[in-house]
C-alpha cells in the first residue's frame, strides 16, 4: 500500500490514466451496482460535476446512450445527481437530468453540471496528497509491526523446536 502511493505519486500522469479508466469504467456499470451507483451520485454532487470528461460521457452506459436505436426511457439523460440543485429545492427532481445530453454546452450548463470528475477528482487527490498519504501510512505501520512481531513468533518458535531435539538427544545419552 505505501509503494502504490509512492508510486501514485511519483506517476501522476499514468495516475491520471487510471483514475480516468475506473471513472469510465463506473459510468458504463452504473445502473449495474446499487452501491456503485450511490457512490457516483455522491462524488458528482460532492465535487459539482458530471460524467468522466463531461456530461457527454454518459452516453458510455447502455441505460443513457444518445443513440436513435436506445429504446429506453433515459436515453440522452445524465443522473439526477448532475443536475443544479436551487438552494430552496426541498424535493430532488429525480427526472431534471432528461434529454441533457442532446442539449449543446451552454444550453446544458442552465440545468446540470456540465464539466466531467475526472479531472476535479485528481486535483482533489493531488491538493489531498499528504493527507492520503498519512492514511496510507498510519495503515501501513500496523500491517508492518505485525509482520515484525510475526516473524518474532517464528523465531521463537524455532527456537523451542531446536531445544526440544537438543532434550530428546542428550537424556538418550547413556551416560547421562
Amino acid at each position: 500500500q505505501l509503494v502504490a502511493g509512492v508510486l501514485g505519486f511519483v506517476f501522476s500522469d499514468k495516475a491520471r490514466g487510471k483514475v480516468s479508466e475506473i471513472v469510465n469504467n463506473a459510468i458504463v456499470h452504473y445502473r449495474d451496482d446499487l452501491d456503485l451507483q450511490n457512490l457516483i451520485d455522491f462524488g458528482q454532487k460532492e465535487f459539482s460535476c458530471c460524467g468522466g470528461v463531461s456530461y457527454k460521457d454518459w452516453s458510455q452506459n447502455m441505460y443513457f446512450n444518445c443513440t436513435a436505436h436506445n429504446p429506453s426511457r433515459e436515453r440522452c439523460s445524465v443522473p439526477y445527481s448532475c443536475c443544479l440543485q436551487a438552494e430552496d429545492q426541498l424535493v430532488i427532481n429525480t427526472m431534471c437530468g432528461q434529454g441533457m445530453q442532446a442539449l449543446d454546452y451552454l444550453e446544458a450548463a442552465e440545468f446540470i453540471y456540465t464539466n466531467g470528475c475526472i479531472d476535479k477528482l485528481v486535483n482533489w487527490i493531488h491538493s489531498n496528497l499528504f493527507l492520503l498519504g498519512g492514511v496510507a501510512l498510519g495503515m501501513a505501520i500496523p500491517q508492518l509491526i505485525g509482520i515484525l512481531l510475526s516473524q518474532v513468533l517464528v523465531n521463537q518458535i524455532r527456537d523451542q523446536i531446536k531445544l526440544q531435539l537438543y532434550n530428546q538427544q542428550h537424556r538418550a545419552d547413556p551416560w547421562y
